[in-house]
């Protein structure tokens, strides 16, 4: 084999090719006061007051699941979030009641995402 002859690469443009928005940031200052609208903050997402996390494995043939306990949501938003954290969470689950049942040890995980999800208080036992 033989030797790859070295070719002089172009250096990188040093601004993008085309900016067609590069006119209007010196136009901002015309603008009359008010009309640039302030970022706002998202409001603080609502949910239940708490929630229980703990594992269980007596009925499940020694299989290992967690139980999300206390949610107090309704029948539809119950499956919502069940959908959400099985995603999150990467794992199977299913409602039987008004609990959540995930498969597998998430006693680690399931609280940085329930409180994500707007529940104040997290108990896990």
């Amino acid at each position: 084999m033989g030797k790859r002859d070295k070719k002089d690469e172009p250096a990188p443009p040093s601004a993008p090719f085309h900016n067609p928005f590069a006119a209007l940031a010196a136009k901002r200052e015309e603008l009359p006061a008010g009309t640039v609208a302030a970022p706002r903050s998202k409001p603080e997402p609502k949910g239940p007051a708490r929630a229980v996390v703990r594992m269980e494995r007596k009925g499940r043939g020694g299989k290992e699941v967690t139980v999300v306990e206390h949610l107090e949501l309704p029948a539809p938003q119950r499956e919502v979030w069940l959908k959400a954290l099985k995603n999150s969470l990467g794992c199977g689950g299913v409602v039987e009641d008004d609990t959540l049942v995930l498969q597998g040890d998430q006693r680690e995980r399931l609280p940085a995402l329930l409180e994500a999800r707007g529940v104040r208080k997290v108990t896990v036992g």
